[in-house]
């Protein structure tokens, strides 16, 4: 058990288990529905997809993204959850996928109801 001064507020992301928790319903919230979540030893784990797992340690959520670690305050949970949808789901219904956005030219407009 460690030891908490008296008078010390909680502040879940200090909790690594709670700070996870908290991005794991924040990502429940963007449809990402079957994810796993691990602590211990003063961390977490959250699994979101099979390629990719996010940590948290220290006050920060980690994951890798095309080769390149990438770092979060776990003080944030619901901005990673932005982020971690973004990277997940790409462009396509995001800001960058509208007309006249760079790279739109390579997208084409289509009739589907999705």
């Amino acid at each position: 058990m460690l030891a908490v001064r008296a008078g010390t507020p909680y502040l879940p992301w200090h909790d690594p288990r709670e700070a996870t928790r908290l991005l794991r319903y924040a990502l429940h919230r963007e449809g990402f529905t079957h994810t796993y979540q691990s602590s211990g030893n003063g961390m977490s784990v959250l699994s979101v997809t099979t390629e990719l797992t996010v940590w948290c340690r220290k006050g920060t959520f980690v994951w890798d993204e095309d080769g390149l670690t990438v770092t979060h305050p776990a003080a944030d949970p619901a901005g990673a959850a932005r982020l971690l949808k973004r990277r997940l789901r790409g462009p396509v219904g995001s800001e960058d996928s509208r007309p006249g956005a760079p790279g739109s030219a390579d997208r084409h407009p289509t009739d589907s109801v999705r």
